[in-house]
């Protein structure tokens, strides 16, 4: 959790990028997330140099001795005419070259920009983000995380986050375990896999590990019993994929921020015919969970997806491919949770039917989710619903619930609001039982597979759902005679004064 104080300090850094003539948002946050990669860099090696003095041994280091005048604790003191051309004809080449923790940023900066073209624009945003606490652990990932959700609030073409408390609700649905590798085959800004890292802490810390603050009394999870898994979550757990720069670079470091040092963040076609010869061999066929949030209504030719996914699914359809990819990019018994368009769950095509057969008769569908269709405005008012499958075996009963509220209002503003179904629809998740949830008037309730076979496969929730109506009670006769006598002696009251003014 960030501070007032904070958010201002992060408000103005925004500002002065928007007058400084930088006015795209994901632009502004990817200049700004190269200065913070710049600073971390220091950082990092000015404990690389404090652990070789202590030790004596010398390590990697990130800076050769030519390269020392690149350390932003060097250029942050120069003056706007020194420090423009520095930064951008050396520091910034310097990331191409640079790794740290295994990670190579330099992968995520072969086709990036620098944009910053005016000197005093630079120095400003210099003295700002050094002011920023990058070192509090606790604090610089919900820091980032704030700045990211400029893009929420700006808006861009087709860009815009998956609702935090979605994720964490997904997260929570399928609870990743700390030995397990996760992936998003569209990771955008890495939210879903920041999200998992937010709920290992969450659920892997002692009693004695939550440090409660005295005077707000926020709690920080230490995430004290993750410590055999250390090696495992820094450089083997989370994998993304998307096929925007871009948002690779900000994924890199949202993650980075949130304590990963070495997450496989990798440009990737995840739909295209060349994917098996670059797709990771601990990806294909070898996830655990999945969580994802891809994009909606896309169409790609046929020669432009790979045959795997067209022999299960014949279509050009994105939202349908997406999901049978994940299927494919699962171990057996892997986990997914995943967002799609109500379109999927009844689309009457050949192929929207094949997608659907596929994940009850040859896999297991858990749950099917309904979203109300204002989760992502001002956006997109699509609707959509979040559908939970485990890779293999068979489906026998899914779980379905019907989501009216999320905590927020369901229009452009999307204020905070008192109605949410979503800690309910979690809670009924954990107390699942096919032999009991049989209420089809309830928010909650499961529906035999054979039933849902019966109707094509279809996973609307309405086909399922029954609606109970109440009759409006009538008023007794002799009110009813009361009105109707008032309302004539104002008709007659009217005509009187009409006459009156007509003389």
């Amino acid at each position: 959790m960030i501070t007032g104080e904070l958010r201002n300090r992060i408000d103005r850094l925004w500002t002065e990028f928007w007058t400084g003539g930088i006015t795209n948002p994901l632009t502004v946050i990817e200049q700004i997330t190269f200065l913070m990669f710049a600073r971390l860099l220091d950082m990092t090696e000015t404990r690389n140099e404090r652990k070789a003095m202590r030790t004596g041994r010398q390590g990697t280091w990130l800076f050769d001795e030519a390269d020392k005048d690149l350390r932003w604790s060097r250029f942050k003191n120069l003056g706007a005419a020194e420090m423009l051309p520095l930064v951008r004809d050396r520091v910034f080449p310097h990331f191409r070259t640079v790794a740290v923790g295994g990670a190579r940023f330099g992968e995520y900066m072969k086709d990036a920009q620098f944009l910053i073209q005016k000197p005093g624009l630079l120095v400003s945003a210099v003295n700002m983000i050094d002011d920023l606490p990058l070192g509090d652990d606790d604090t610089k990932g919900d820091l980032y995380e704030y700045l990211l959700s400029k893009l929420t609030t700006a808006g861009i073409n087709g860009q815009f986050r998956t609702p935090r408390h979605i994720i964490r609700l997904m997260v929570e649905m399928v609870e990743p375990k700390p030995d397990e590798i996760i992936g998003d085959p569209a990771c955008g800004t890495g939210g879903f896999l920041v999200g998992v890292a937010q709920y290992l802490l969450r659920t892997y810390t002692s009693p004695e590990g939550i440090l409660e603050d005295p005077e707000t009394g926020e709690k920080t999870y230490t995430g004290d019993l993750l410590e055999p898994y250390r090696a495992h979550i820094q450089s083997g757990m989370f994998h993304g994929f998307d096929f925007d720069a871009t948002m690779l670079r900000i994924a890199a470091m949202n993650l980075l921020l949130h304590g990963i040092e070495a997450p496989d963040i990798h440009y990737q076609d995840t739909l295209s015919t060349t994917f098996p010869d670059r797709f990771p061999a601990h990806a294909a066929n070898g996830l655990d969970v999945i969580l994802a949030n891809p994009p909606f209504k896309g169409s790609l030719d046929f020669d432009d997806v790979h045959s795997s996914l067209l022999s299960k699914v014949k279509t050009k359809k994105t939202e349908l491919l997406f999901v049978t990819l994940m299927l494919r990019m699962l171990k057996k018994g892997g986990r997914c949770a995943t967002i799609v368009p109500d379109g999927v769950l009844f689309g009457s095509s050949g192929a929207h039917q094949a997608l659907r057969r596929l994940l009850i008769d040859e896999n297991q569908l858990e749950a099917v989710i309904s979203l109300p269709s204002g989760v992502f405005k001002p956006y997109a008012g699509v609707s959509t619903a979040i559908i939970v499958f485990t890779k293999g075996g068979r489906t026998d009963n899914v779980f379905f619930y019907d989501v009216a509220a999320d905590g927020f209002s369901l229009d452009d503003k999307r204020d905070k609001v008192t109605d949410d179904d979503l800690p309910d629809c979690l809670a009924r998740w954990r107390v699942r039982d096919p032999k009991t949830d049989t209420d089809r008037t309830a928010k909650a309730f499961f529906v035999p597979a054979k039933e849902i076979a019966g109707h094509k496969y279809d996973l609307s929730i309405s086909r399922y759902k029954q609606t109970v109506y109440q009759e409006e009670e009538s008023e007794p006769p002799q009110v009813i005679l009361e009105r109707m006598e008032r309302l004539h002696a104002d008709i007659a009251k009217d005509m009187v004064e009409l006459r009156e003014m007509l003389g």
